[in-house]
């Protein structure tokens, strides 16, 4: 099928696009998305290294920058060297096999480090999230790898760009089958990811938590000590939702049968910034590829230990209304 869109008409999309945020969503006028470069696409987390149970990753020496700097092609920008800079500031505290690790994948602990006082370099993601298109308007887009090179000339994108290998990857992931006890879906509108919520807990009631960051600071990755016991919030079930790297809101979420535990963490880091951090633990890792990137961060195997990770405040966690005070 071939697209008869036009390229400039996405802005005219973007007209009635509800941005996510908060508890709800709100819209973003015209001048404001107008100012947005489109060498400066909005990002995502990169759900493949952080999130994905079947990823297997690059072999050492093939490392390539992080999917979300590769949409905005910023391998050598600001946003890098405030990387390298943020590592050297934690070296003290990591261990050697972390040394040669995408900063951005410090994220993963263990569940023995969730105590008082204990001290973790921790990478938070700080982008800006792009806006949901209608579900109208995202249904008449195809979403489809098969339909990559009629994309890649949707949005003006040259094949083997930055961009257009993000977009492959990303089409690529949603289109990978789950895991064994694993639901999942890439959603592309905000209606989507609350009927996959839906689905995942009938006629349960539901609210949604993230992290929220209580400072404004460009650092990415440094040390954050945790300054309260841990809260555990009861889930019984839950749908993790993380943003994926594309020209508007993409959202991998998916849902386990096995055991996780929930926690909100009030955490400082060495500069004095305040994160009230959201982490999760999965109890049960036996089903995950032993090329997990979180095994490598860890120094673990697969299904010896339960594997924590923090989630930046772009992404989401869905839980029943029951667990909640």
């Amino acid at each position: 099928m071939k697209l008869r869109i036009s390229f400039e008409s996405i802005f005219l999309l973007f007209l009635a696009v509800m941005r996510f945020h908060g508890i709800g969503a709100m819209e973003m006028p015209r001048e404001e998305l107008m100012k947005i470069p489109m060498d400066e696409l909005p990002e995502g987390v990169n759900v493949l290294q952080l999130h994905s149970m079947d990823r297997i990753e690059k072999k050492d020496g093939d490392q390539q920058p992080a999917m979300e700097d590769k949409f905005h092609g910023h391998d050598k920008g600001g946003d890098e060297i405030q990387k390298m800079e943020d590592t050297r500031h934690v070296h003290g505290h990591s261990s050697s096999h972390m040394d040669h690790l995408d900063p951005s994948v410090i994220v993963f602990f263990t569940i023995k480090d969730l105590k008082l006082g204990k001290t973790l370099p921790i990478y938070f993601a700080r982008k800006h999230v792009p806006p949901f298109l209608h579900k109208e308007k995202a249904d008449s887009i195809p979403f489809s790898y098969s339909q990559l090179h009629n994309l890649l000339e949707f949005f003006s994108f040259s094949l083997g760009s930055p961009q257009a290998k993000a977009m492959e990857n990303t089409l690529r992931e949603c289109e990978i089958k789950p895991i064994k006890g694993e639901t999942k879906l890439c959603a592309t509108s905000q209606e989507s990811m609350l009927d996959f919520v839906h689905n995942i807990f009938g006629l349960e009631s539901y609210f949604r938590v993230t992290t929220s960051y209580l400072t404004k600071s460009r650092a990415l990755l440094q040390n954050y000590t945790i300054l309260e016991v841990p809260k555990e919030i009861p889930a019984p079930k839950m749908v993790a939702c993380h943003t994926m790297p594309y020209p508007y809101a993409i959202f991998y979420c998916h849902s386990q049968l096995t055991e996780n535990k929930v926690f909100k963490l009030l955490l400082q880091g060495q500069n004095g910034d305040r994160v009230d951090a959201l982490a999760v633990c999965h109890l049960d890792t036996s089903a995950w590829s032993r090329d997990h990137i979180s095994f490598r961060v860890l120094g673990i195997e697969p299904g010896t230990s339960p594997v924590c990770h923090f989630f930046p405040a772009d992404n989401l966690i869905w839980l029943p209304s029951l667990t909640q005070d």
